[in-house]
């Protein structure tokens, strides 16, 4: 039980030790995890854990301009808005439980420190 809960605390840190916060209109260049093929306007999420260098070049499991909710693997995101996102993930345990986490996410990349499934993304109103 105790692993559990390290893991625990250490899915939910993964996604709030982000990139630092950029817009949608400024240079990528210098994020940790630049958008690589997410398009300019979209909320980008990749199965694969993406180098940084060149970002991801792999097919999105999810490419959204708009509200969604549904389920598809994430190691890797890229919010390419200029909004923030609250973002919806699962996280499946070995036992076959699942946990589930709702973090808002800033413009920018990052990745998820274990493989989880997103299963939604929604605007997130005022700053996170």
């Amino acid at each position: 039980m105790r692993l559990k809960t390290i893991l625990l605390a250490v899915a939910a840190a993964g996604l709030l030790v982000t990139a630092p916060a950029t817009s949608a209109a400024a240079s990528t260049s210098d994020e940790a995890w630049p958008p690589g093929n997410c398009q300019r306007g979209t909320f980008c999420v990749w199965p694969n854990w993406a180098h940084p260098e060149p970002a991801p070049v792999e097919t999105p499991s999810l490419m959204t301009d708009t509200e969604w909710s549904g389920s598809v693997p994430a190691k890797t995101f890229h919010n390419y808005t200029s909004r923030n996102v609250d973002l919806g993930y699962s996280y499946t345990w070995p036992d076959g439980s699942t946990s589930n986490y709702t973090n808002c996410v800033r413009p920018g990349g990052n990745i998820f420190y274990l493989p989880v499934t997103v299963t939604k993304v929604r605007w997130h109103e005022g700053s996170c």
